[in-house]
């Protein structure tokens, strides 16, 4: 899909970027930007990221990975939670939901986790509105959560999840992570720019 296609969103849309295109970042800050301007998120909305996983699984630890790399960043648009030092996983997941409630009046929330899928999706990055549900592919029930979502497709699901989950290369989240550090990145640029046009 073209950058102008991907700029068009519509809040019920999903956009999939590849990690090996080469407008990836691009691709991915305008559309996280739009989606932003679209439900009208101001520059004085606290914006959360909920990186979702744990270090104790490859496959796992897509979340964690981007939020120790963003959490090292000067920057000032998102509030970080979920690192390798300190993840947002299964057991604490509500624990941590509840803080950010108590914490924060009316936040956007942008979950960001891994996720399973057919051989032909993995290395995709999925953007989406509305939440998800973390630990499905797994068969964990966990509350659903996010206003927007952002997941990485790292590895083949349907059968023995856990396994594959462990079993799943490191260069690819890795690669998936920088892309969406990059994305985010350029997103702190391009949205305060947006917001001061409307």
């Amino acid at each position: 899909m073209a950058l102008n296609q991907m700029l068009s969103c519509q809040p019920d849309e999903k956009t999939r970027i590849h990690i090996d295109d080469p407008a990836a970042v691009s691709i991915f800050s305008h559309n996280l930007a739009q989606r932003l301007r679209i439900l009208h998120v101001g520059l004085n909305t606290d914006i959360i990221l909920l990186c979702i996983g744990t270090d104790r699984s490859t496959g796992d630890c897509l979340g964690p990975l981007i939020g120790s790399k963003l959490s090292s960043l000067d920057q000032n648009l998102f509030k970080v939670y979920g690192t390798l030092d300190h993840p947002v996983h299964a057991v604490n997941l509500e624990e941590i939901t509840s803080t950010i409630a108590a914490n924060y009046n009316n936040p956007l929330i942008i979950a960001i986790d891994a996720s399973l899928g057919h051989l032909e999706n993995v290395g995709y990055l999925n953007i989406g509105n509305g939440s998800i549900q973390p630990g499905a592919g797994v068969n964990k029930n966990l509350p659903a959560v996010g206003d927007i979502h952002i997941t990485g497709i790292v590895n083949v699901g349907g059968f023995m999840e856990y396994l594959v989950l462990q079993n799943t290369r490191l260069n690819l989240v890795m690669r998936m992570a920088d892309i969406i550090v990059q994305g985010l990145r350029q997103t702190m640029l391009v949205y305060p720019q947006q917001e001061k046009r409307t």
